[in-house]
């Protein structure tokens, strides 16, 4: 069975990966009415959330919604219209509990594949969130980077403004030095033996 068609009837609701009892039926090959009849027959099998819950009216309405715009039809009566009870949500645990309810072949086959489709969205939604954690750590280095960078840019005009003003001061320097006048004043003493009657 291929696992995208699987995926694609894997919902997120009230946080879980969850599958709905419809889209388990036509997989499984039976009635929706035939699987809910099983698994209420077996309810102690899934009892908890971490198995199986009825979705509520008000979250049953906006899957519908959503799936409406996705031209995904859910299970209608026959005449086109929406089955009026909730369906229930079974997460991966659940499905796998369903197997032990239905017996059939089809249903064998099916459990395996989806196992591998849910297995497949955890891998998926591991490798995303450590890509998106991955990435968000870049992007992190690379804002500290700049900043570093426009920082440093900063300091080297500052520095460069600081040399230039040592270079002016130095050139000033030299300048004075350069036009000053010998100092008059007191005779310089000669150099090298000399004789007192000199």
């Amino acid at each position: 069975m291929d696992l995208q068609v699987i995926q694609s009837k894997i919902y997120e609701i009230r946080g879980r990966q969850v599958m709905l009892d419809f889209d388990l039926a036509q997989l499984y090959q039976v009635e929706t009415r035939v699987l809910k009849q099983a698994v209420r027959r077996n309810i102690a099998r899934f009892e908890g959330e971490d198995f199986m819950f009825e979705i509520t009216p008000d979250e049953y309405n906006a899957l519908r919604v959503k799936l409406r715009s996705q031209f995904v039809i859910l299970e209608t009566d026959g005449r086109g219209k929406f089955s009026k009870y909730p369906p229930f949500a079974f997460t991966e645990t659940g499905v796998a509990m369903l197997s032990s309810v239905l017996r059939s072949e089809t249903a064998i086959l099916v459990n395996r594949s989806i196992m591998r489709a849910f297995v497949a969205m955890r891998n998926y939604i591991t490798t995303t969130s450590t890509l998106t954690a991955e990435l968000a750590e870049l992007r992190a280095t690379i804002e500290v980077l700049k900043r570093d960078g426009e920082e440093t840019l900063e300091a080297v005009n500052d520095l460069s403004e600081d040399t230039r003003k040592h270079i002016d001061n130095l050139y000033q320097a030299i300048a004075a030095l350069s036009v000053k006048p010998p100092l008059a004043g007191k005779p310089r003493q000669r150099i090298g033996f000399h004789r007192d009657d000199e």
